[in-house]
């Protein structure tokens, strides 16, 4: 072979090897190692993706024990305030001391009668449900293992626990509230309102009325109802702050993984190119 010929062709060889280098080393099917400590674009996505994974993973398990531990905080506020109100209801319904020469308005005492039955029924469900599902979440709250968050029954029972939550502190707080009221009136409503009154000569003698037993009542309750009003609206306040807390929250990780994707996408639009 001519030797102009032979350098041609080694020439050639040597510059179709360094293209075929040159094209495969920012490549994904490259076994050689990378220069100046790079990654390819296929190891960059895979480490990405491992990382992600396994932040995901964390942050589901960190979401449902903060679930649990939420769960089980308004389980034993729950119960601590249901028996401690269901029994001062019990308490005033048991030791209230009717006058039998005074004339009860009959729906006072039927509305003091239902409201109290109401309280007490009211609290004792939400006592119910706190003493059944507690204690299955303290069991595994005790276990200190990210996986045993799923032997808990709090995702299950999620239902239970909100309504006993909101009968015990906004229904519970409010009956008892009334409560206090209707009690009010039936402690104080006899009180200087002419009533027949045994004398020392042993006949009865009528005591002109006065209006301090019906004034200390209806001052009673002139004080509650601005309480109500302002426990109601703390209540929907509230609940409403604390919607547009988790809204803002799942706002903000919806961006984040918007921001991650379009930086992905550009990594593969930028490898594409080259």
């Amino acid at each position: 072979m001519h030797p102009g010929v032979a350098s041609v062709s080694a020439a050639s060889s040597r510059g179709v090897v360094g293209e075929d280098n040159q094209q495969l080393s920012p490549g994904a099917g490259s076994d050689s190692p990378v220069p100046d400590g790079s990654v390819t674009y296929r190891d960059f996505v895979t480490s990405t993706y491992l990382d992600l994974m396994s932040a995901n993973q964390h942050s589901v398990y960190a979401l449902n024990w903060r679930r649990l531990y939420l769960s089980r905080a308004k389980l034993k506020a729950s119960s601590r305030t249901s028996a401690l109100l269901s029994g001062f209801a019990m308490v005033a319904m048991v030791e209230v001391q009717l006058d039998n020469n005074y004339d009860y308005p009959s729906g006072l005492l039927m509305a003091f009668s239902v409201c109290t039955t109401v309280l007490v029924a009211v609290h004792l469900f939400a006592l119910m449900v706190s003493t059944c599902i507690l204690p299955h979440i303290e069991a595994v709250s005790n276990i200190h293992n990210l996986n045993s968050v799923c032997e808990s029954p709090h995702e299950r029972m999620h239902r239970y626990i909100e309504l006993a939550w909101g009968f015990s502190t906004a229904l519970g707080i409010l009956l008892f509230l009334a409560e206090v009221v209707l009690l009010c009136w039936i402690k104080f409503l006899p009180v200087d309102s002419g009533a027949v009154q045994p004398s020392t000569s042993g006949s009865q003698a009528h005591s002109p009325p006065g209006y301090a037993g019906w004034q200390a009542a209806l001052a009673s309750t002139i004080i509650m109802v601005p309480v109500g009003v302002i426990f109601v609206v703390f209540t929907v306040h509230f609940y409403r702050s604390l919607v547009l807390h988790k809204t803002e929250r799942h706002n903000q990780e919806i961006e984040e993984l918007h921001r991650l994707k379009v930086e992905l996408d550009g990594h593969e639009k930028n490898v594409q190119v080259v």
